[in-house]
């Protein structure tokens, strides 16, 4: 076989960035590596001799030195705290060997001080590589080990071996593959409202992608609206009148529906999307609120333009935010259209306050001021662009039903005067429905919106501060799907979830990473991972809105449209505040609301509620094994995220505790359960 063509490989630039060869460079003998240079330019392979870093043919030289791209000393404490080693990430059957380009792309990713930008591959048998100008750094390939060359090796005449190809595959596919139960359990805690026994091993089966898909295709659960009327709250005078059911609704779809993945992204949607069962008022409350739940849930995966009509003719949302019933201007009277949706539509729902750049940072003016998104003008003519919107009252709509179904237009009560909204021009006597088609386009539409709610679905997911390369490529996603499609959230979840940044190991050590949970997330966690049981059927958990003495947070609940902490919130002289860092659930966090929390939580965490029973069957095997006990709840929980010394303490905590009787084993199952519910490694999600 002539040994020049057989190591040809297809050009980067004939196939798509970040996919393999057509055809893998078979194996080739140790001293191919250090044939002379005239045999190498005779066999060419894409690359000019010219610009071959000559570094390459010195390579039975080259040092082995595997710290310096993280397969050894250099990151190894982030690896080892992602559970991931030898003995139990062999994940052989899921994932191959990366490719040199593959390899190339998380070097990029990864290392950028070393390997900037996004460079081409080159070919020069037997070498894959590619080549910074900037840093002067080069990396190659060649019978499956691979080198580096330049400043980052010490020398320009001999390269540094770095480790194989095989090294990397842990590493290179973190965003593919879980490589341990602690790694399917921390994207789980990421993902859904708790990792389980069975999703940990759905995971581990599937890889990530898979399981996400699989997610995107299962139906939504059996609707809050559905759940009401089978309980009979259709025909409860209560119901009708007050608040009968509707906390009910909401805790039972949240603590045993089967799509976690749904109602993680709805519970993250309600906190966007703002509407609180405090500022509706009228008849069948809790019916409008189960379908406004039912809503985002079903819109989850779907379209954000879908989505943003779907929320702005809502019942829910027109009773809270004054569309319903909002009118066009009046002259004699001087009644004026009302501002409060349009307003928050562009600054909560859409765009922000100011103009973003794709990575989600602000836009600034010549004398460094931020530019505003939109304009006090922009808000009145929105407003009026959506009057003439109210209940569908018809006669062929059951009182209950109106609830749900979505608004109906008056023309007699829409402005048809002419508007211009974020440039859009609306013309003069434009039927109400294309007006508002046009005006929702337009704010769908916006460069802002990518940057905006891509940011925040990270934040509610993820971490607290994402980089903005984090961001830009969150919201690449949101701007296309890969298809040409704008505002798939399915492609934009996926883009949240799989990032780099958020299946990284560094996350576990990097202390800016992560994200406090929201008490609500604590409380849904530990009911799923323990298969908590209404014992009535009726899910009465209630109202938790008391910070004194249950979590100071209850779904649907929020005290304003500015949900109950802001994406921006920074806790005031705090080490969070002084590295210029955000913290949004910070802003429920007060020497009472932790009190409360612990408080609740014991009643819960005990079995002592009246109505909510965990199932701890699988824990209270483990009793006689304080150690064994504990390194469950710090999986499911925790996503083996305990340190040393905290694990330390809750093993001695539960070994003090008496296990012999019959409630022997049952207290120290719940002292367990408590002190991690507790622990900072669980309530700083990473």
């Amino acid at each position: 076989m002539d040994p020049c063509t057989a190591n040809q490989q297809t050009p980067a630039a004939d196939r798509p960035r970040g996919e393999p060869p057509s055809a893998e460079r078979p194996a080739l003998a140790p001293w191919a590596v250090a044939v002379p240079a005239a045999l190498l330019a005779a066999c060419g392979g894409g690359g000019a001799e010219e610009d071959f870093p000559a570094g390459f043919l010195r390579a039975s030289e080259a040092p082995l030195r595997r710290d310096i791209l993280g397969v050894g000393a250099g990151r190894a404490s982030a690896l080892a705290a992602s559970g991931a080693n030898s003995a139990n990430s062999a994940n052989s059957a899921n994932a191959a060997v990366p490719t040199p380009t593959q390899l190339f792309d998380w070097a990029e990713i990864h290392y950028p001080e070393f390997f900037p930008g996004q460079q081409a591959d080159q070919y020069f048998a037997p070498y894959s590589y590619r080549q910074y100008p900037q840093t002067g750094n080069a990396v190659g390939v060649a019978n499956g080990m691979v080198y580096i060359l330049g400043p980052v090796a010490g020398n320009n005449d001999v390269p540094v071996a770095v480790g194989l190809l095989k090294d990397y595959t842990e590493p290179v596919f973190a965003g593919r593959f879980a490589y341990s139960d602690a790694q399917a359990a921390r994207f789980l805690n990421q993902a859904t409202l708790a990792a389980t026994d069975a999703d940990i091993a759905a995971v581990r089966s599937l890889g990530y992608e898979a399981w996400l898909q699989q997610q995107f295709n299962t139906p939504p659960s059996t609707s809050n609206w559905d759940w009401l009327l089978s309980r009979g709250y259709g025909e409860n005078e209560s119901s009708r009148v007050g608040s009968a059911g509707f906390d009910n609704q909401i805790w039972q779809r949240l603590l045993k529906a089967p799509d976690g993945l749904r109602q993680r992204v709805a519970l993250a949607l309600s906190e966007i999307f703002v509407v609180g069962l405090d500022g509706i008022n009228g008849t069948y409350k809790p019916f409008r609120m189960a379908a406004y739940w039912d809503l985002l849930a079903e819109h989850a995966f779907g379209n954000f333009r879908t989505l943003l009509q779907a929320v702005t003719l809502s019942p829910a949302m027109g009773n809270y935010l004054n569309m319903a019933g909002n009118q066009k201007a009046n002259p004699a009277t001087g009644r004026v259209p009302d501002e409060n949706y349009a307003r928050e539509v562009m600054q909560l729902f859409t765009l922000g306050l100011t103009q973003l750049n794709p990575d989600g940072t602000t836009q600034l003016d010549a004398q460094g001021h931020a530019l505003d998104s939109y304009t006090e003008a922009d808000v009145k003519a929105l407003a009026a662009v959506l009057t003439g919107w109210n209940f569908d009252r018809r006669a062929s709509v059951s009182p209950v039903e109106q609830n749900r179904v979505p608004m109906l237009l008056n023309p007699s009560l829409h402005a048809t005067t002419a508007a211009t909204v974020l440039g859009t021009t609306i013309p003069a006597n434009l039927d109400g429905n294309e007006a508002l088609r046009r005006v929702l386009d337009a704010l769908a539409n916006h460069p802002n919106v990518g940057p905006f709610i891509g940011r925040q679905l990270i934040q509610r997911l993820v971490t607290s501060n994402p980089s903005s390369a984090y961001v830009a490529r969150v919201a690449a996603a949101f701007a296309n799907n890969g298809l040409g499609l704008r505002g798939d959230l399915a492609a934009t979840l996926r883009a949240v979830l799989l990032d780099d940044e958020a299946r990284a190991a560094e996350g576990l050590t990097a202390p800016a990473f992560g994200k406090l949970r929201e008490p609500l997330q604590r409380l849904l966690q530990w009911a799923r991972s323990f298969k908590a049981a209404s014992l009535s059927g009726n899910w009465t958990l209630g109202n938790l809105s008391d910070a004194a003495t249950r979590l100071g947070q209850s779904p649907q609940r929020s005290p304003s449209v500015f949900n109950f902490f802001r994406p921006g919130y920074v806790p005031p002289n705090t080490a969070v505040s002084n590295a210029g860092l955000v913290a949004p659930e910070m802003q429920l966090t007060t020497e009472t609301s932790v009190a409360g929390y612990l408080n609740y939580m014991q009643t819960l965490s005990s079995a002592k509620h009246g109505d909510l029973r965990p199932d701890y069957s699988a824990e209270l095997a483990l009793a006689a094994d304080p150690a064994a006990l504990v390194a469950r709840l710090n999986l499911l929980l925790c996503a083996d995220q305990l340190g040393a010394s905290t694990l330390l303490l809750i093993i001695d905590a539960v070994g003090s505790v008496s296990g012999t009787g019959n409630s022997g084993p049952f207290n120290r199952v719940y002292t367990a359960v408590l002190l991690v519910l507790a622990s900072p490694e669980f309530l700083h999600q990473r």
